[in-house]
């Protein structure tokens, strides 16, 4: 995602960085706290969202157990604590946040995956994964996605965020290190030329945001104001401690919007390494919460004055040790294919894409006599692909991996599903786990939560053949330079662990209608009716 991407060039030009980082020069930064504070009065509840990547509803319920979760247990004990929040797919952070910020999944928002390819551009979109498949996909191409077209482009401009409908009933919003941030308001990002250098990004960057807006040192309003972690060491500022003592700046200072929408990519980062069963990164998420609750005096005055939504956006699953072979090599086992490289331009005799999300991926058909339906047999092969998917005509086709056993759907129909879903099914309803009642009608999920929905969405989220493959649990997919993570945690896939977030939630009685990310923008506006 965008913070790996920048803490990536961070680590490929040091030696530019030690001769030229000398401090930015700094402007009298946009107007963010003259036009930040809420015109509602002190009467009015704020709301602050806190978005902790890959924070998982068992790391939270072990840590309580063993009493080492106190600021979590606090909120959790006066609140609202759901454990099973659907979240969207691909599982990966920028695809999910653009469901949460524009309440849509990917066939409305438009950004696929954290790795996808544009049909239109004819290139791969990679906004910033690890060190190798970056450095040959090119620093230029993956600087210039990830800061100037992912909000400016990419995005669908016709679907409002969050924040644009807050401006529209005359509300403030704050964005803070938000990977997904378009809103109304004018705002800068400054580029340091130690990253210009080796890139066609300017010294100066013009985006679109909301009233306050921070983006790691890219972007700061507190600048001369506040020293924070925002230094080559701290990945730019793409930290935890630099948005949690953002916000509470503006909570000290009575500056607070109406909404802020907080990133804390932390976590992530250590369950990647050490895998979903380490709770030290949700030990330091809980010292970070009681450090922002005491902001406000106390935590019981918090939630006098606060609306506070904590989530996770993704889970992740156990990936297992090298020894067990966890690796699926795609190009491997598409080996009788022209199989595009990383950092290759497309040609006449391109003939497969690949775009690998972790535990995800889509396969392109560019060139290939073959059909989709054949390349998804293929896949399958393989016992540890679990489901491959693709459109044809105005059905989707599931083959489930290893027995090649076949589902189809598409959207409308007679069955009903627990989110007024309307569906038609065919063939073995047990490939995705789908408990049917023809008789009342309807379809129940199992291990893997609003699967069609979710799937549509993604197959529905950008042009041309392609298919979605998922690995099973404890498998991830690869191309030739991707990042791997055996023995630690993967996510991207449509399992149940990978899938089922937990929701915080205090300072009021309103309860979401619906337990799924897509559906938390239309609760969250209602929070200001």
């Amino acid at each position: 995602m965008f913070k790996q991407a920048c803490f990536i060039v961070l680590l490929l030009l040091v030696i530019i960085a030690l001769i030229g980082c000398q401090k930015q020069e700094t402007k009298s930064k946009e107007q963010d706290l003259l036009q930040v504070k809420s015109l509602r009065g002190k009467e009015k509840k704020k709301v602050i969202l806190l978005l902790a990547d890959s924070l998982m509803p068992q790391a939270i319920d072990k840590g309580i157990e063993q009493n080492e979760l106190p600021s979590l247990k606090f909120l959790i004990d006066h609140g609202q604590y759901y454990k099973d929040v659907v979240t969207s797919f691909p599982t990966m952070s920028l695809t999910i946040d653009s469901s949460l910020l524009t309440g849509s999944y990917p066939d409305g928002h438009r950004v696929p995956g954290l790795v996808w390819y544009s049909s239109d551009e004819k290139k791969v979109i990679n906004y910033g994964t690890g060190p190798m498949e970056v450095l040959k996909h090119g620093l230029d191409p993956v600087m210039v996605d990830a800061l100037v077209n992912l909000n400016g482009k990419h995005l669908n401009p016709h679907l409002p965020t969050i924040y644009e409908d807050l401006a529209q009933r005359g509300l403030k919003s704050g964005s803070i290190n938000g990977l997904i941030y378009r809103g109304p308001i004018d705002h800068t990002l400054s580029i340091p030329f130690w990253i210009q250098i080796p890139t066609s990004l300017p010294k100066e960057i013009q985006v679109k945001g909301p009233d306050y807006m921070a983006l790691g040192s890219l972007t700061n309003p507190l600048e001369d104001i506040k020293n924070l972690p925002d230094g080559m060491t701290k990945r730019m500022g793409f930290n935890n401690s630099y948005s949690i003592e953002t916000v509470k700046y503006l909570i000290q200072e009575n500056k607070l919007p109406d909404f802020t929408y907080v990133y804390l990519p932390d976590l992530d980062q250590q369950l990647h390494k050490k895998g979903p069963s380490d709770i030290s990164g949700v030990k330091e998420l809980d010292q970070q919460l009681h450090s922002l609750l005491q902001a406000f005096g106390s935590p019981e005055k918090a939630l006098s004055k606060v609306v506070f939504m904590i989530v996770g956006d993704s889970g992740m699953t156990q990936i297992r040790p090298a020894d067990e072979d966890p690796e699926i090599d795609l190009p491997a086992l598409l080996k009788d294919y022209r199989v595009l490289k990383p950092g290759e331009e497309v040609t006449d005799k391109t003939e497969i894409v690949l775009a690998v999300n972790e535990t995800m991926a889509y396969v392109y058909k560019l060139n290939s006599e073959q059909s989709l339906r054949s390349l998804a047999e293929l896949m399958v092969t393989d016992p540890r692909i679990d489901v491959v998917s693709w459109k044809e005509h105005d059905w989707i086709h599931v083959l489930q991996g290893k027995t090649s056993k076949e589902v189809r759907f598409k959207a409308n129909g007679p069955l009903y599903d627990p989110y007024k879903q309307k569906w038609t099914v065919k063939q073995n309803s047990d490939v995705l786990d789908l408990t049917i009642d023809s008789a009342k009608k309807s379809i129940n999920y199992g291990k893997y939560p609003d699967v069609l929905r979710r799937l549509s969405g993604a197959l529905n989220s950008h042009s041309g053949p392609f298919l979605v493959v998922t690995a099973k649990p404890g498998y991830e997919l690869a191309d030739r330079s991707s990042p791997t993570h055996k023995g630690g945690g993967g996510h991207g896939s449509l399992s149940y662990d990978e899938s089922l977030v937990p929701l915080i939630l205090c300072g009021t009685d309103q309860k979401p209608p619906s337990l799924r990310i897509v559906d938390l923008k239309s609760f969250l506006l209602e929070l200001f009716s």
